[in-house]
């Protein structure tokens, strides 16, 4: 580890409870050349006058299936994080795990598996793997949620449990995971996939978003099956999320490309 890395790893995880933390969150961007340049350039620019402590994939971070390619477009697109300060966390997609399981990605993204779990003073992020939703997984973030006592929990994962565009519902999300968030008090979940942005209101006090808008070719949206949260928002569009964390409240903003905000909420306690 370099001291640079060192340096930024103790500025995430060692902040005095109470501050605010921003997280940065980008899904299905891994597409190289031009286009990841500019997804990552305008992360960097937004980053530069709203500093960030973490930059969360939602997944599909290398559509290539070429371990080579992804670290060169990763290097070329976001290579500016270190000496920005932002630490990458890494969440898997479908297109991710068709190469040796997504390995080859862990060290950039530091993700040391492929599902774990992170820390701060005032919230916790657990990040799965919504391509392998099998008994193991789903008593591995039993038994995390059900520890935690921070003041949010905040989850990542590929395959969205609700969504109204390209795709609709993951059936195994929704089964397995969905009961979990809403009996230990999972805050926000955030998932890409649908080459879109789609926010939903709060349901058992569960507040979904979607946005796997990072460079792919967008899908569009379709209206939501009944039974669904009501959809409070979407856009088909590219751009990422802006996500400030405090101990009183959750600061979400859906921002495009050009750097302007599309959508804002607030969620509390």
């Amino acid at each position: 580890m370099t001291a640079t890395a060192a340096i930024a790893l103790a500025l995430v995880f060692s902040a005095p409870s109470g501050s605010a933390t921003r997280i940065l969150a980008v899904g299905d961007f891994g597409v190289g050349g031009s286009t990841e340049r500019a997804t990552g350039a305008a992360i960097e620019g937004w980053e530069a006058d709203h500093p960030a402590s973490l930059l969360v994939t939602l997944g599909d971070n290398d559509y290539t299936e070429s371990p080579a390619a992804f670290r060169s477009n990763w290097r070329d697109a976001f290579g500016w994080l270190e000496g920005a300060g932002v630490w990458p966390r890494g969440t898997l997609g479908n297109h991710d795990v068709r190469v040796d399981g997504g390995r080859y990605e862990f060290k950039a993204l530091r993700m040391p598996s492929s599902h774990y779990q992170r820390s701060r003073p005032d919230f916790d992020l657990f990040v799965l793997n919504s391509s392998s939703v099998g008994d193991r997984q789903t008593r591995w973030l039993k038994r995390h949620l059900a520890a935690s006592t921070a003041t949010w929990k905040i989850v990542t994962l590929h395959h969205p449990a609700y969504t109204c565009g390209g795709y609709l519902s993951n059936p195994e999300v929704v089964s397995r995971w969905v009961p979990l968030f809403e009996r230990y008090g999972v805050a926000l979940v955030l998932s890409g996939h649908d080459h879109n942005y789609q926010r939903f209101a709060p349901r058992h006090g569960v507040t979904y978003v979607v946005h796997g808008g990072g460079g792919q070719e967008l899908y569009s949206l379709r209206k939501c099956p009944a039974g669904y949260p009501t959809r409070d928002f979407a856009r088909s569009g590219h751009g990422f999320l802006d996500i400030v964390v405090r101990p009183g409240a959750i600061r979400l903003k859906a921002v495009n490309l050009s750097g302007h905000v599309v959508d804002r909420k607030v969620i509390n306690p």
